[in-house]
């Protein structure tokens, strides 16, 4: 059987994740993209994080939101390497942990608006869309739910098995 054209598997018949949990992570994470860029320059460091984020209380909400991404982003990586076994029990968990982290940055989006006055802002909008993406993608998506059901409890000690049938 020919199995080539299924594309979201890899080489050990694993679920590969999908791009559009990367992008909801790197929106998720987006206050911490825009801190690291602004490291980057050199006469005014903060004059980018201004540009996003002219109050400072709202920059501090997104990089509070990010922690919770970039620790998904983490277990993504384990899981990738197959490695940090202790990790193996909070990855399957993990897409409870992005439901939390959506509708955080939805009471942080509104808390946003509020501040504001309900006054209407484009990036407010692009937001409150990419939010509404994105909770739809994570409700209706069976790769997604299968991708963080995948790592299993032998799978970490498949290719030692299959290294020790290979030697003579």
């Amino acid at each position: 059987m020919n199995f080539s054209h299924i594309t979201w598997l890899d080489d050990r018949g694993h679920i590969k994740p999908p791009l559009f949990l990367y992008l909801i992570l790197v929106f998720l994470a987006r206050g911490w993209c825009i801190f690291v860029a602004s490291l980057t320059q050199f006469n005014d460091r903060s004059g980018l994080v201004r540009l996003f984020y002219p109050e400072k209380t709202d920059f501090i909400l997104a990089l509070v939101a990010g922690v919770g991404a970039v620790l998904v982003y983490g277990l993504i990586i384990a899981e990738r390497k197959r490695s940090w076994l202790i990790l193996r029990p909070f990855f399957s968990k993990s897409i409870w942990f992005l439901w939390a982290l959506l509708i955080l940055d939805g009471v942080f989006l509104l808390q946003r608006i509020v501040h504001d006055d309900y006054l209407f802002k484009l990036g407010y909008s692009l937001d409150a869309l990419f939010l509404f993406w994105s909770v739809i993608y994570v409700l209706k998506s069976k790769r997604l739910h299968y991708y963080f059901a995948d790592w299993a409890v032998d799978d970490s000690e498949q290719p030692e098995v299959t290294e020790k049938r290979n030697k003579p």
